[in-house]
């Protein structure tokens, strides 16, 4: 069954499997998420359920946004965002999902606006060289250059590597394990990174890639001195 829920990053931290190799994890807060719709393909063409996420109080909404949450008796929330899922049939407005929706080994990929950077130049944006920084090389050395040929066709062409606004936009890391499940704190483990500052806003669901799952054994140590007397 496809799988999915909106969540708040954390932070970073670290745990040790069985032979004390080190496994770095992403912390995800998921949940819990009240289903605030549910669209049928008979009404609507397609079938999916809308996840709430986030308390709010109701004078910080517009009209139509309390409106549709008011429509079914739900709490306010800050965040609203659609999934469609294989098999929603046991799925209801009004029902509550947790963290535990999840379980350790899953595959999931995660959905963030990634980190704003702010106006960059074509180093730091694209990755680029700068030119030699001696013999009358001139305040240029960080410039961008060329910007194409001269009479033909005496434009810069599209898609052009040009300095200007970096980061702060979706970035989707696909195939990430999950490798801890928390229901009481309602928590996440995840291996690797995710997109997003702390507390960013980020959309957990099954990956649509297939790939063998291999299950791993993690301790709850965060110690690296007992993880190596492990060894």
């Amino acid at each position: 069954m496809k799988k999915a829920i909106i969540g708040k990053k954390v932070g970073m931290t670290q745990f040790f499997d069985a032979d004390g190799k080190v496994i770095p994890v992403t912390i995800i807060e998921a949940g819990p998420c009240v289903v605030t719709q549910k669209k049928t393909t008979d009404k609507e063409g397609y079938a999916s359920i809308q996840l709430g996420y986030g308390d709010i109080a109701e004078y910080r909404l517009t009209k139509p946004e309390a409106g549709h949450l008011k429509k079914n008796d739900l709490p306010m929330k800050k965040h609203l965002k659609e999934f469609r899922l294989e098999d929603d049939s046991t799925i209801n407005v009004g029902d509550i999902l947790k963290a535990d929706i999840f379980a350790e080994g899953d595959k999931v990929d995660v959905i963030g606006i990634s980190k704003g950077k702010g106006f960059a130049g074509t180093i730091k944006r694209y990755n680029g060289q700068r030119t030699p920084t001696s013999h009358g090389g001139g305040p240029v050395h960080r410039h961008a250059g060329s910007m194409g040929a001269n009479s033909t066709p005496s434009r810069i062409m599209k898609g052009k590597k040009m300095p200007g606004h970096m980061g702060a936009e979706q970035v989707t890391v696909q195939n990430l394990a999950i490798v801890k499940v928390d229901p009481e704190l309602n928590v996440i483990a995840v291996r690797g990174a995710i997109p997003g500052p702390k507390g960013g806003l980020v959309y957990i669901k099954n990956t649509v890639k297939k790939q063998f799952i291999k299950n791993t054994q993690v301790t709850v140590s965060t110690n690296p001195q007992k993880a190596s007397a492990r060894r």
